[in-house]
């Protein structure tokens, strides 16, 4: 099902269109023993590793587009709108409005490894009041469908920035805005590459220098890999539940390191033990 909005004149509007479900990959409260469980996840590591460059992630930056910043007339604007107009196959137009900005459609894909966190279905159970009056904020936490993407419709001052927070608030995700990135990905000379978008970056005019076509410019939506775990972005009750997962994987590692030296300790035993004095 697509809902589409008319342009506005002054104001960027953030209709979204839906083109897939959620997922099934879901967990509830109820499916977890305490209140930090439910943000446990053995798919993370809370720690960067160390990888081999690779051509999805190291954009040289003479190859990076940059039409999207440039500072094009109004003329040039809609001269550009038109001939985008004609070349899709859709209703999903690009319009100008009165005062030079324009207004159309982006197709965000996601693609994240993690759950996102939404509030908790409310019940109105006798515990229900109790857990507000001791203030802790129950959540939900599910895997979004691979390869799910969703249309906005922007403008063209809507920064990268409004477009996660505006995803993120259709879907209720209560994750801090910092935890995901815009990405523009590309595909030249049989390779794909993603440049991560900065905060401040247009979208819109990124879509409308480079024309409708996904496989020359598409955006994807993932987790924010800045080489260092940003901690403030967690709130308390997921921070508890990292160092509790940290404690059971040094716990495992030191029972691992103590087995391993135990079973070389018993063999040169053994070994000794059938050897003769010399």
């Amino acid at each position: 099902m697509t809902s589409e909005a008319s342009s506005s004149d002054k104001t960027p509007s953030f209709e979204m269109t839906w083109g897939s479900s959620t997922s099934s990959g879901y967990c509830s409260e109820e499916d977890s023993d305490t209140e930090f469980e439910q943000y446990f996840t053995a798919r993370t590591s809370f720690f960067p590793k160390t990888r081999k460059p690779n051509v999805t992630d190291n954009v040289k930056k003479d190859e990076q587009i940059e039409s999207g910043k440039q500072e094009l007339t109004t003329a040039e604007i809609l001269q550009k709108v038109k001939e985008y107009n004609s070349k899709i196959n859709s209703n999903l137009f690009m319009n100008m409005n009165k005062d030079g900005s324009y207004t159309g459609f982006v197709k965000v894909q996601f693609k994240l490894a993690r759950p996102v966190s939404v509030p908790a279905p409310k019940k109105g159970g006798p515990d229900a009041g109790g857990r507000r009056a001791s203030g802790v904020k129950r959540r939900t936490s599910f895997y979004l469908p691979k390869d799910a993407s969703k249309h906005l419709h922007i403008s063209s001052r809507t920064s990268a920035r409004e477009v996660i927070e505006a995803l993120l608030k259709k879907f209720t995700v209560v994750d801090n805005p910092g935890k995901f990135a815009l990405f523009e990905r590309s595909e030249r000379h049989d390779q794909v590459y993603l440049r991560k978008l900065s905060d401040d970056e247009r979208p819109l005019r990124l879509r409308l220098n480079a024309g409708p076509n996904e496989k020359v410019l598409s955006f994807v939506l993932k987790e924010n890999e800045t080489g260092e775990v940003n901690w403030h972005a967690f709130s308390m009750p997921e921070l508890k539940n990292f160092l509790l997962i940290l404690q059971r994987e040094e716990e495992e590692h030191v029972k691992q390191i103590v087995q391993r030296y135990t079973l070389a300790r018993t063999r040169m035993l053994d070994a000794l033990s059938g050897s003769t004095p010399g």
